[in-house]
């Protein structure tokens, strides 16, 4: 059942805090490495009511949105296109497939060169690690179409939109919404990422001047944030996914069960 599952998981939850709690306070492990879960909130609540922390929040979260929705809609139109046209499709097999493994972190002196430190250098490896976890979601929805629904609807004569509306885009839906899904957290942690390597604004800066000043209560109480804002998103996008997918077997069965 749903409520036994979250009872579960904030049993769980419960248990981290108390073990991050006592290891320091016996210690097991020193508090200048972890310190107490008491300690690690005091100091989230004394960020919380900070203009910069809030600043810097807000900075991750813009770069986050702005680089995911660049990257769902290349990934989709790109999809879509390479997808619906085998000739395409093959052609770019292989070229795909060389740019898909490669790292975003692998082109951050790349960003640096582009464009220093700004918000340019976060949306670049933001975009590029996003992009890829749709456009193979897309690919596979396509490919998944019904053959005998695609050649019904060649027989009436729909045209390349209609195609696309009533045949191709129903079965890639839910394969786009897996995309964005996972793209989404991806999106998270390579924005967290460029700011914490290269210091653009936002909470992976915050992050690593708590580091380098020493403030490790700070340091640990922000990358908690960082994991609120990931639960945060991907709760979102699941909750949007049995929203807009709620005609869909695979959203009835999960919500059935």
């Amino acid at each position: 059942m749903p409520g036994g599952r979250a009872l579960l998981g904030l049993s769980g939850l419960a248990g981290l805090l108390v073990l991050v709690e006592v290891l320091p306070r016996a210690g097991i492990v020193a508090e200048s490495y972890l310190p107490p879960t008491s300690r690690i909130l005091a100091a989230l609540a004394g960020e919380a009511v900070t203009a910069a922390f809030w600043v810097a929040v807000a900075d991750t979260l813009t770069a986050w949105a702005i680089g995911l929705a660049i990257a769902v809609a290349a990934g989709v139109t790109v999809g879509v296109l390479i997808g619906a046209v085998s000739v395409l499709r093959a052609v770019t097999a292989s070229t795909v497939e060389f740019l898909r493994p490669i790292p975003s972190v692998a082109l951050i002196p790349l960003a640096v060169l582009l464009y220093g430190s700004d918000l340019g250098s976060t949306l670049l490896l933001v975009v590029y690690a996003a992009f890829w976890q749709v456009l193979v979601q897309v690919l596979y929805g396509v490919a998944d179409v019904d053959p005998v629904a695609d050649e019904t609807a060649r027989s009436f004569r729909f045209t390349a939109w209609a195609r696309i509306r009533h045949v191709l885009w129903p079965t890639a839906l839910p394969y786009v919404f897996t995309g964005v899904r996972l793209a989404a957290s991806v999106a998270l942690v390579l924005a967290v990422t460029t700011e914490l390597v290269i210091g653009a604004p936002g909470l992976g800066a915050v992050i690593a001047v708590a580091q380098s000043s020493n403030a490790i209560p700070t340091m640990y109480a922000l990358i908690v944030v960082t994991g609120l804002l990931g639960v945060a998103i991907n709760l979102a996008a699941r909750r949007a996914e049995r929203h807009f997918l709620a005609w869909h077997q695979s959203v009835r069965g999960e919500v059935a069960s």
